[in-house]
C-alpha cells in the first residue's frame, strides 16, 4: 500500500486519471510537507549530488567577477538586484560576494536576494551567508523581484524545473503520462492524448522525427524567459544560466532521479530522490529570442571558465598555499575536463538587448 506522497499521487490518478510527468515532479519535489526539497538538505559529497560550487571556490568566485563586469558594463547602475537562483547550500553565493569586494562600488550598489522553495534549504542558506556580512533577502518566485536592473544567475535550477514528455506515434505528437500498473500500487508510463496547439513545444529540430520519437518539453524555461522579457524590456539586466544538457535539441528520455549519488528509478518513492532533466539550450536560446532577448552562447563549461581566468586563479590560490597543489589542480580538472563536467555542463547569458557582449564567451559562443 503506497502512503505519503506516492499515496496522495496514486489517489489523484485513481480519480482523475493519468498525470504529466511535469504533474508528478512537481508532487515529488515540492509538496510543502514531503517533498525532495522541503525536508531535505540534498546537496554534498554525503548527500544526494554535488555541484560545481562544491567541488572548488573559484567556480563562485569567476561567477561574481563576470557580475561585477557586466555591472559596469551596464553602466554602474547605482543599486541593482544580484538574484540566485535555486542558491543550494549558499556557497555560490559566498564566493560571488566574496569576489564581488574586488570591484570598486559593486557592493554598495547590489542588493541580494535568493529564491528558494526549500524551507530546509533555507536554513542551509542562512548558516552560510550570515559570516559574509551582507543583508539577504529571500523571496518565493522569480515574479517577486523588485523593479529595477538585475543580475540573474542560476546554477543547475533549469534542469529542476518541471518537464513533459511527447512520443509521436502514426505521425502525431502524444503526451506521455504516468498511471498505475495493474496491481495499483506501482507508477508506470502510459500514453495520453494526442497534443494540440501544445505541439508546438516540441523542439523544431525534431518536429518531423520518425514515429516513436520521445522529447521533453520545457514549459518551465518558457515562463522563466517570458519573466526576463518582461523585466528586461525597460530595465537593463542579465542572467547566467549554468546547466547540463545538449547545445542544440536531442530527442530520448533524460527524465532522471539521483538518491545518494546513484540514478534510481525516477517513478519509484517519489519524495525521496532528486529528480532532474536535462536543459535544451537551443530551445532556451529560441524562447529568448522570440521574446526579444540578447543570447550568448551556449559555451562549454571548461572553456567558460578557462575564458574566465581559471586557471590564473588556480595559481595563485596554490602560491598561496602550496601543500593544496593537487586538490586544486584536481578541482579545475573536475569542473574543465570533457570527461568530467567540462563538456557536459553548458554557460549561457540572456540579456537585455544594446548591452556589450558579457565576457567568458569566445567566437559564436
Amino acid at each position: 500500500m503506497m502512503d505519503g506522497i506516492a499515496g496522495r499521487i496514486a489517489e489523484r490518478i485513481r480519480h482523475g486519471g493519468p498525470i504529466s510527468v511535469a504533474a508528478f515532479m512537481t508532487e515529488a519535489m515540492f509538496d510543502p510537507r514531503e517533498g525532495f526539497y522541503a525536508t531535505r538538505n540534498p546537496i554534498g559529497a554525503g548527500e544526494d549530488f554535488i555541484t560545481a560550487p562544491a567541488v572548488s571556490q573559484m567556480f563562485g568566485e569567476l561567477i561574481g567577477l563576470w557580475c561585477g563586469q557586466v555591472w559596469m558594463d551596464m553602466g554602474r547602475p547605482a543599486a541593482f538586484h544580484l538574484v540566485e537562483l535555486g542558491p543550494g547550500t549558499g556557497q555560490m553565493m559566498s564566493d560571488v560576494i566574496r569576489a564581488g569586494r574586488a570591484v570598486p562600488g559593486f557592493m554598495a550598489a547590489a542588493q541580494f536576494h535568493l529564491i528558494e522553495a526549500s524551507p530546509a534549504l533555507k536554513m542551509v542558506q542562512g548558516r552560510t551567508l550570515t559570516p559574509m556580512g551582507v543583508e539577504i533577502g529571500w523571496l518565493d518566485r522569480i515574479e517577486d523581484i523588485p523593479p529595477g536592473p538585475a543580475i540573474l544567475l542560476g546554477n543547475e535550477f533549469l534542469d529542476c524545473l518541471p518537464v513533459r514528455q511527447a512520443i509521436k506515434q502514426k505521425g502525431q505528437w502524444h503526451e506521455r503520462l504516468i498511471g498505475l500498473d495493474e496491481t495499483g500500487e506501482a507508477f508506470r508510463f502510459v500514453m495520453g492524448p494526442r497534443l494540440g496547439t501544445e505541439a508546438e513545444l516540441v523542439p523544431e529540430r525534431l518536429r518531423e522525427a520518425p514515429d516513436g520519437t520521445l522529447v521533453e518539453l520545457r514549459p518551465g524555461d518558457q515562463q522563466v524567459v517570458d519573466h526576463l522579457a518582461r523585466r528586461f524590456a525597460d530595465q537593463p539586466g542579465h542572467a547566467l544560466f549554468i546547466d547540463y544538457g545538449p547545445a542544440h535539441s536531442e530527442a530520448g528520455d533524460t527524465f532522471q532521479a539521483i538518491r545518494q549519488h546513484q540514478k534510481a528509478d525516477p517513478l519509484e518513492a517519489p519524495g525521496t530522490a532528486d529528480l532532474t532533466a536535462r536543459v535544451d539550450f537551443e530551445q532556451l536560446a529560441h524562447f529568448a529570442r522570440q521574446g526579444g532577448l540578447a543570447v550568448t552562447g551556449p559555451a562549454p563549461q571548461g572553456d567558460w571558465l578557462r575564458a574566465m581566468g581559471l586557471e590564473v586563479r588556480a595559481a595563485a590560490l596554490i602560491g598561496q598555499a602550496p601543500e593544496l597543489k593537487t586538490r586544486i589542480a584536481r578541482q579545475v580538472m573536475r569542473l574543465c575536463e570533457p570527461d568530467q563536467m567540462g563538456e557536459l555542463f553548458k554557460v549561457m547569458a540572456i540579456s537585455a538587448q544594446g548591452l556589450p557582449k558579457p565576457p567568458g564567451f569566445t567566437g559564436d559562443g
